[in-house]
């Protein structure tokens, strides 16, 4: 559902974890960066860092203080392989988790993909005022995390409620 208010563009960034790809051959965040332009928000920053806890926590963080960035999506490192620490780096850095995101992307991905989704521990979560999302490195769970969910929780037109209209009470104490 929409409401009648005016879009408001959110400014994102773009993290790729993987210790192979380089902005070259980065199709997941190739396919993000073009569907957060082609909905109308501001791409602000794109970065690749390897699959090691401390590098993520890094580059989280200093986005997390940028006031420029009101959302972090990543790609990669959300499996369960024991080179895949994104959750964990994530669940370091944020203040509260938003688990019913990761519980809402098994669920559409288990229409495509079936049980194999269970290998997925896509997760978000807010820190700073700053949403964190986390998606697989495949550019087809990217795509669908972006069309099937982040679309819509990031557009202050979705009803009854998306994530935009709560960012100005993120840090409320």
């Amino acid at each position: 559902m929409a409401s009648n208010a005016s879009f408001i563009p959110v400014q994102i960034a773009i993290l790729t974890i993987s210790d192979t790809r380089r902005k070259i051959d980065d199709q997941s965040g190739d396919v993000l960066e073009e569907k957060i332009r082609l909905a109308g928000h501001k791409m602000i920053s794109r970065d690749i860092v390897r699959d090691k806890v401390d590098q993520i926590c890094a580059k989280l963080n200093t986005w997390i203080a940028d006031d420029q960035i009101d959302v972090v999506i990543t790609t990669g490192g959300t499996g369960v392989t024991g080179r895949d620490v994104t959750p964990e780096a994530l669940a370091s850095v944020w203040e509260k988790e938003i688990p019913g995101f990761g519980e809402l992307f098994r669920w559409i991905s288990f229409q495509k993909i079936a049980t194999s989704t269970i290998q997925s521990r896509a997760c978000a979560g807010v820190a700073g005022g700053t949403y964190i999302f986390a998606l697989p490195g495949s550019p087809n769970a990217c795509k669908d995390g972006w069309d099937e969910i982040l679309i819509h929780q990031l557009d202050n037109r979705h009803r009854p409620c998306n994530f935009v209209e709560l960012m100005p009470r993120l840090q409320e104490k």
